[in-house]
C-alpha cells in the first residue's frame, strides 16, 4: 500500500517521478509499470511516428499542457486532504467503463430501458471520439512532477491526456439527465425533480473537477471533454422543431443508408466476394471493364434502387398504419411533433410528395422536361416562405420601429445598432484617420470611394430585409399575360406593404399532414438502398459476370 506524502495512507496509488536508468533519451519518464507516459517521448520520436499535419497540431497544443501545469500543482498543493484524495479518486471510478458495465444494465432491469439505450448512445459515442482525438493529437497528461497523480488505476498514465474522456462521460450522463427531467414524459414530482436534477449536477462536478484536482489533467482537457460531452448529449436528445420543418426526415433517411451500408459491407466480408471489393488486394479493376460494362453497371444499379423505393414505399405505408395502432394499444408509439399518429386516420393518402432525397419514377418526365428548358420547373420567390421566415421578418420590422423611435436620442446602452449604423461609424472613422495621413491621400481616397459605392449597396439591402410579404406559388411558372417564358425563372414577389402576423400568416403555404408511418418508412426504404448498393448490387453484378458462382454462393445473396 502506496503512503501519501503526509505520511497517511488510504489505499490509493499515488503516482511518483522514478529514476530513469537506460533511456535512449532523458526527457522520456517511465510509469511505475516500467513503460513510458503516452505523449512523453521524446520529441523525435514523434516527429518520426506522426504526419506532418498532425505533428502540427500536436506542437501547436503542447505549448497549453506546459503552460497550466505550474498552477494545476497551486491548486493541488492549497487544497490536498486525506479525505479529498480518497474521495476524488473513489468518484473517478464512476466514470469509467467498469462502472457503467455494471449502471447499465439495471437501467434496463428496472424498467428505465429507454434512458439506459440513450446513455449507451451517448457514452459509446463520447469514448469513440475522445479516443480518436487522443490518438490523433499524441498529447501528454500534465507532467509529473511537480504534479502528483492520484488514481486507483495503474495504466491511466500511460493513455494521451487531451481530451478528458470521463469528463465527456460525465457531462454527457449529467446534460441528458437534466433534458430528459426537463422534458415533459418527466413522471417525478417538482422536489424530486429537483433533487435528481441536484444530483447530476454534483455528479459532473466531483469527476470533471476530481480529474484536477488527482492532477490526470488539465483545464484545457476537461473543458473540451466536456464541450464534446455535452454535444453528443444534445444530439442524443434531439429537440422537437418549433414549427414543422423537414430536417428530421433527412436525418432519418441518412441514418437508414448508414445503417445499410454497415450492414451490407460486412454481409459483403463474409462472403465468396469478399477479395473482389475489399481489402488492399481487391482485384476489382473498372478499366479492365470498360465503359460499356461499367455503364451498363450503373444503369442496373439504378434501376433495382428505384425499383426497391417504389415498391417498398407503397407497401410499408400501406401496412403499417395497423402495426403502428396496436403498439398504440399497448402505450408504445414514435411520438413526434408534427406527425399524426394512427389512431388518427384510417389511410395515407398515396404519391405523397414526401421525399426530397430522391425523386420517384413519376417525377422522371418533368425531370426531364427541366433539363431540357432550364427555366422551367423552377421558380425565384422572394418574401417569407416558411413560419421560421415569417417570424424573422415580423421580428425585424419591430426592431427597425424601435430604431427609428430611438434614432434621435441615440442608442441606448448596450443595444446593438444596426448594420447601417455601425457601417456610418466606421466609415466615419476611417474617413477621419484617412484626413491624417496626407502621404496616402490618393490611395486612401480611392479606397473610401469604393468602400462608399460598397456600403450604399449594403444600406440598400438592409433597407429591403422584411419587406417582402407572402404570395402562393402557382401551379406552373407564367408571365403575365399567361404564356410561359423560355429559359427564364418564375419570380414571384409580394407587395411591399407591412402585413400584420396574421396575414401573413395566413399567406404562407401550409405544410401538408405528415403520417407517422412516415418515419419508419423511409428507415426502412433508406437502410434498403444502403444495403442494395454495397452488397446485394455488387453481387449481382458478379453473377452476370460469372454465372457459375451462384451456385457456390447459394442463399447467401437472400
Amino acid at each position: 500500500m502506496n503512503q501519501h506524502q503526509d505520511g497517511s495512507s488510504f489505499g490509493l496509488e499515488l503516482e511518483r517521478p522514478t529514476d530513469v536508468v537506460g533511456l535512449p533519451n532523458p526527457s522520456e519518464k517511465r510509469a511505475p509499470n516500467g513503460g513510458v507516459d503516452a505523449g512523453l517521448k521524446s520529441l523525435d520520436h514523434y516527429r518520426r511516428a506522426l504526419p506532418p499535419w498532425r505533428y502540427s497540431i500536436r506542437q501547436a497544443l503542447l505549448p497549453f499542457v506546459r503552460w497550466e501545469t505550474p498552477y494545476l500543482a497551486y491548486l493541488q498543493q492549497i487544497m490536498r486532504s486525506p479525505f479529498l484524495d480518497s474521495y476524488f479518486a473513489i468518484a473517478a471510478n464512476l466514470g469509467t467503463h467498469t462502472f457503467f458495465m455494471i449502471g447499465l444494465p439495471i437501467l434496463f432491469w428496472c424498467g428505465w430501458s429507454s434512458f439506459g439505450k440513450a446513455l449507451v448512445h451517448i457514452l459509446a459515442s463520447g469514448v469513440f471520439f475522445t479516443g480518436f482525438i487522443k490518438d490523433m493529437c499524441s498529447l501528454p497528461r500534465p507532467l509529473s512532477p511537480p504534479l502528483q497523480r492520484i488514481t486507483m488505476s495503474g495504466s491511466a498514465a500511460l493513455e494521451y491526456g487531451f481530451p478528458s474522456t470521463h469528463s465527456a462521460n460525465a457531462v454527457s450522463v449529467a446534460v441528458y439527465s437534466v433534458l430528459v427531467l426537463h422534458s415533459p414524459e418527466n413522471p417525478f414530482s417538482t422536489t424530486t425533480t429537483l433533487g435528481l436534477e441536484s444530483l447530476a449536477y454534483f455528479y459532473a462536478f466531483s469527476i470533471v473537477f476530481g480529474r484536477l484536482y488527482c492532477g490526470m489533467h488539465g483545464f484545457h482537457d476537461v473543458i473540451i471533454g466536456s464541450i464534446m460531452g455535452a454535444v453528443i448529449s444534445i444530439m442524443e436528445f434531439y429537440y422537437e422543431p418549433a414549427d414543422d420543418c423537414p430536417c428530421f426526415d433527412d436525418s432519418v433517411a441518412f441514418a437508414g443508408v448508414v445503417i445499410g451500408v454497415e450492414i451490407g459491407t460486412w454481409h459483403l466480408a463474409q462472403s465468396a466476394y469478399s477479395n473482389i471489393y475489399n481489402g488492399p488486394d481487391a482485384t476489382f479493376n473498372m478499366k479492365a471493364l470498360g465503359w460499356p460494362v461499367t455503364a451498363m453497371r450503373v444503369v442496373i444499379g439504378v434501376l433495382i434502387i428505384f425499383a426497391w423505393r417504389e415498391v417498398m414505399k407503397p407497401t410499408l405505408l400501406k401496412g403499417l398504419p395497423h402495426l403502428f395502432r396496436i403498439i398504440e394499444t399497448h402505450g408504445l408509439s414514435l411520438p413526434r411533433r408534427f406527425f399524426k399518429p394512427a389512431s388518427q386516420y384510417k389511410n395515407v393518402p398515396l404519391h405523397l410528395r414526401d421525399d426530397n432525397v430522391l425523386p420517384s419514377v413519376r417525377d422522371f418526365p418533368k425531370l426531364v422536361r427541366s433539363i431540357r428548358g432550364p427555366g422551367r420547373g423552377r421558380s425565384v420567390s422572394i418574401g417569407p416562405q416558411s413560419a421560421a421566415d415569417a417570424y424573422e421578418t415580423l421580428a425585424y420590422r419591430e426592431r427597425r420601429r424601435r430604431e427609428s423611435i430611438d434614432s434621435n436620442s441615440g442608442p441606448a446602452v448596450g443595444e446593438k445598432t444596426s448594420l447601417t449604423g455601425l457601417r456610418e461609424k466606421t466609415e466615419g472613422e476611417v474617413t477621419a484617420g484617412a484626413e491624417d495621413t496626407l502621404a496616402d491621400e490618393d490611395q486612401t481616397g480611392a479606397w473610401s470611394q469604393a468602400s462608399g459605392v460598397q456600403s450604399g449597396r449594403l444600406a440598400e439591402y438592409e433597407d429591403r430585409m422584411g419587406q417582402g410579404t407572402v404570395v402562393a406559388a402557382p401551379q406552373g411558372p407564367s408571365s403575365p399575360d399567361g404564356a410561359a417564358r423560355e429559359g427564364e425563372p418564375c419570380t414571384l414577389v409580394g407587395r411591399q406593404d407591412d402585413l400584420g402576423e396574421r396575414e401573413m400568416f395566413s399567406r404562407l403555404v401550409k405544410p401538408r399532414v405528415r403520417y407517422d408511418v412516415e418515419v419508419v418508412t423511409k428507415l426502412i426504404v433508406y437502410t434498403g438502398i444502403g444495403w442494395l448498393a454495397s452488397n446485394f448490387i455488387l453481387v449481382i453484378f458478379e453473377l452476370l459476370v460469372d454465372e457459375t458462382k451462384a451456385k457456390s454462393f447459394g442463399v447467401m445473396i437472400v
